[in-house]
């Protein structure tokens, strides 16, 4: 028999067992397709982690209170206060005699409070940080202006809304929120201004908080004295390091440090953050995918049962194949070309599900507020589809010399 008789036959023998063949290839498709979607979404969620970093802004240091591994979470995050930076420690970092490649510095405290304007409210978080965040922090204004270095050092009662927090408080009312005075622990504050949207950056919404001066902040809404972090903006890429060292040489000074063990503060490079997310989400998706291929496995080991049970039912068919002409080699391709057949149709469904399931998954994150891209490597695509294949292969491979080694009189004689 020539190739393309071959081809019509094993077409013809799959189309004579459809369920069988169905759930074979269902085994197949469900791995492909976990490959592909596994791949799209480690491609999507590191898309996402650059583009929060973007929107942070590039080349951006974050000193914070309490020594921390380089590479381990730092202290805050385990609920300890840490009280070891202060305003004066933020205005030596800005010395440029001390740091010269910082272009901008700004000490920040946070918290959660609720905002009153007149008989509405909205519950957000509020930033105290110094006239110069906008610059560390890369964003711009809406509506009217942040406050300024007078305003700032001068203890006064100005503050500066997210731009969902202005559409919570004033959307529905049509009144110009500049100008107007709001509430914080019944704390008045002048509005003026209104931060331009942002979206979200490092899974939180850069929109729902609001802005009022450091001091302000820290007397009269935390009653503390101390910062909860420091940003520094360098600038050029190139002095990043030059200024984590700068930085640490300061504060090593104003706190009288003597040993490495006493170090009381953590200088982080975003940028480096973005490098441990990016090889844990790596690291992720090559574990996931690797329970994907797991899938592609029970699907070759369900390929190999199919064929053998395959093999046992048309032992006739053999016998009677090679009675009449047929060689070892002939039948051997035969069973191979349907285990092969059946992988690549399993495989052709998996792209068409997988590519459904990513596309899906990326509307659904982008629904919820996140930059993630839809992103179908061609790579990804090739490897499933040509695993599955080989998968098939490899596992026809035995019934497939099994029935080219039976004996046709034995064959013919088979119940």
């Amino acid at each position: 028999m020539n190739f393309i008789s071959v081809i019509k036959l094993v077409f013809r023998t799959l189309r004579a067992r459809k369920g069988r063949a169905v759930l074979t290839i269902l085994g197949i498709t469900i791995g492909v397709a976990g490959v592909i979607t596994i791949i799209a979404l480690g491609a999507g969620a590191q898309s996402l982690v650059l583009g929060q970093v973007t929107k942070l802004g590039s080349n951006l240091l974050n000193v914070m209170p309490g020594m921390s591994n380089e590479k381990g979470p730092p202290t805050q995050i385990f609920g300890v206060v840490v009280t070891t930076l202060t305003s004066d420690d933020a205005a030596a970092i800005s010395d440029t005699s001390r740091v010269p490649h910082a272009l901008a510095v700004a000490g920040a405290v946070r918290g959660n409070e609720t905002v009153i304007w007149r008989d509405k409210s909205v519950d957000t978080s509020f930033v105290g940080t110094g006239y110069s965040y906008p610059q560390v922090l890369a964003f711009t204004m809406d509506q009217g202006r942040f406050f300024d270095q007078r305003e700032d050092q001068g203890d006064a009662n100005v503050i500066v809304l997210g731009s969902a927090v202005k559409d919570e408080l004033f959307g529905s009312s049509g009144v110009d929120p500049v100008g107007q005075v709001v509430k914080i622990k019944n704390v008045p504050f002048r509005v003026i201004g209104v931060v331009a949207s942002r979206g979200s950056a490092f899974f939180q919404n850069m929109d729902d908080q609001v802005f009022i001066p450091v001091k302000i902040a820290q007397t009269q809404l935390l009653g503390i004295h101390y910062l909860q972090a420091i940003y520094v903006k360098v600038d050029a890429s190139k002095n990043i390091q030059l200024t984590i060292d700068d930085i640490k040489l300061t504060l090593t000074e104003r706190h009288h440090i003597k040993r490495p063990e006493d170090v009381d503060f953590t200088v982080r490079n975003i940028a480096d953050a973005v490098s441990i997310l990016t090889t844990i989400t790596s690291a992720l998706r090559l574990f996931l995918v690797s329970m994907a291929a797991i899938s592609l496995v029970v699907g070759g080991v369900g390929i190999l049962n199919i064929m053998l049970i395959t093999v046992a039912e048309r032992t006739r068919e053999i016998g009677l194949r090679k009675a009449v002409g047929a060689t070892n080699a002939a039948v051997r391709n035969q069973f191979l070309l349907e285990s092969g057949a059946l992988t690549l149709i399993g495989g052709l469904a998996g792209i068409v599900a997988g590519t459904a399931m990513s596309y899906l998954a990326a509307v659904a994150v982008r629904y919820a507020g996140y930059d993630w891209a839809f992103v179908i490597s061609p790579l990804s695509v090739v490897l499933a589809v040509g695993v599955s294949i080989l998968t098939g292969l490899i596992f026809g491979l035995y019934p497939a010399f099994k029935a080219s080694k039976l004996d046709p009189i034995e064959a013919l004689r088979y119940e």
